[in-house]
């Protein structure tokens, strides 16, 4: 047995301790005609290879076995009393992140960052499941944890790619509308609070807190007129009236019950024209824990409030603002998050996306957390979620929230409660330069 598993690297993989499972697990030639499978199966009494042959336990959850030919696609038959059930092996597969993905990761560019990082339905090496990606670069370990695997942090670590610090597994049976998070331990060991996806598409109704799986692909949008006018329709000499609202507030119904994004089709959109206005301006919509926040104490940056409906029932909501002849601006929040244990704070164990010091990274008059501008990694986190309003649901303008906070290191501070830029002055110089890029790559 020690031949074919280390016994300390068996004892670190039950306990959900090694950093590197996918060395060890899977399928690994051995010798000139000899190939090992080491299958981690939770919950499981014995595990065979279909076609080729039982696994032997060698630790709670762990089976191994040696075979005298390629295990090639091989599947795993599982049981545990008198129960069977049949399983692809997650890390049979290889990594779906190519090269490029890992090279502008690691430069801080990757423009379509939502596209690599995240929960992504596919099909890879011709099975259906689910892609995770998730960016914590000094965690010791990270893995997926949700209804797919009854919330075990041992079933599925994840592999990390190179020194993006971004880790990332290819789940197999995984559909969209399945609940996860990411379990992550810090350098030292510690186990930290169950984290929703930065870059996750759906939530849980609040109060609860997993993201949800959702697929972006596949839509067909019909407003290409409104899209091909709208550059001349909003020139600096064209007029524009905007109605801001707050959905969850603008009118309720039945048992005080929020409406929903198709029902503010039919009464909001045709209340905005009759009133003469030319543009919707949504308080934040991005998904957000504290009702009482408004929308403005952000986690899921990436996720249309599950208040109102889906992510493709908030598009349908776009498109009936653009076939009413509206604009639909969002207000957005790229100054500060909440310090909600599953969202972004010390995310790794580490401030990861906010300052150390809360001279610079702790919000005084809302008790948040404040952006690391000077990060490329959260600069880009930034910057691909502007992009990604735009381009995945045809929104057609920012207006971006609590701007002077962001601008100025001594905002609501006294002196002593700051930290001056690098020639002594209040100015955040690198949240002005964020402002910048994120304009410029708007345009």
């Amino acid at each position: 047995m020690d031949l074919l598993i280390d016994p300390s690297e068996a004892d670190a993989l039950a306990r959900g301790d090694h950093g590197d499972p996918f060395g060890v697990l899977g399928s690994h030639k051995i010798g000139p005609r000899r190939w090992v499978i080491r299958a981690l199966v939770p919950g499981a009494e014995a595990v065979e290879a279909i076609g080729l042959g039982p696994l032997t336990p060698a630790a709670p959850g762990l089976f191994v076995g040696s075979f005298a030919k390629n295990p090639g696609a091989y599947r795993l038959r599982a049981g545990r009393g008198g129960d069977s059930w049949e399983v692809e092996d997650p890390f049979r597969f290889g990594p779906v992140l190519g090269d490029m993905d890992e090279h502008f990761l690691a430069e801080g560019s990757h423009l379509r960052l939502w596209e690599v990082l995240g929960a992504h339905p596919m099909s890879h090496e011709g099975v259906e499941g689910t892609h995770f990606a998730v960016w914590a670069p000094t965690a010791r370990r990270v893995a997926v944890v949700g209804d797919f695997n009854f919330w075990n942090g041992i079933a599925h670590p994840m592999r990390l790619r190179g020194a993006t610090g971004v880790w990332e597994i290819f789940v197999p049976g995984v559909a969209p509308g399945a609940r996860y998070k990411y379990q992550l331990k810090a350098m030292d060991g510690a186990l930290l609070p169950q984290k929703a996806d930065p870059v996750g598409f759906g939530s849980e109704h609040p109060p609860a807190t997993a993201s949800v799986v959702r697929d972006l692909r596949g839509r067909v949008w019909r407003d290409d007129a409104w899209l091909a006018a709208r550059a001349e329709a909003t020139l600096p000499d064209k007029p524009i009236s905007i109605y801001e609202v707050q959905l969850g507030s603008w009118r309720r119904v039945e048992d005080n019950r929020r409406l929903s994004y198709l029902e503010l089709c039919d009464t909001l959109i045709p209340y905005a024209v009759d009133m003469g206005f030319t543009h919707l301006e949504l308080m934040p919509i991005s998904e957000f824990p504290f009702d009482g926040s408004w929308g403005y104490q952000p986690v899921g940056l990436y996720a249309p409030t599950i208040r109102h409906g889906t992510p493709g029932e908030f598009r349908d909501f776009v498109e009936a603002c653009h076939d009413a002849g509206l604009g639909l601006i969002l207000d957005w929040v790229p100054g500060h998050f909440p310090t909600d244990p599953h969202g972004l704070g010390r995310f790794d164990g580490t401030p990861l996306y906010e300052h150390a010091d809360p001279r610079e990274g702790f919000h005084q008059d809302w008790n948040t957390l404040i952006y690391n501008f000077g990060r490329r990694e959260v600069a880009n986190f930034l910057i691909a979620n502007a992009v990604y309003w735009l381009r995945e649901h045809h929104v057609d303008a920012l207006r971006v929230d609590a701007v002077a906070s962001m601008l100025y290191r001594d905002y609501s501070r006294r002196p002593g409660e700051w930290v001056p830029n690098q020639h002594g002055g209040r100015e955040n110089l690198e949240a002005i330069a964020f402002l910048k890029r994120m304009n410029q790559v708007v345009y």
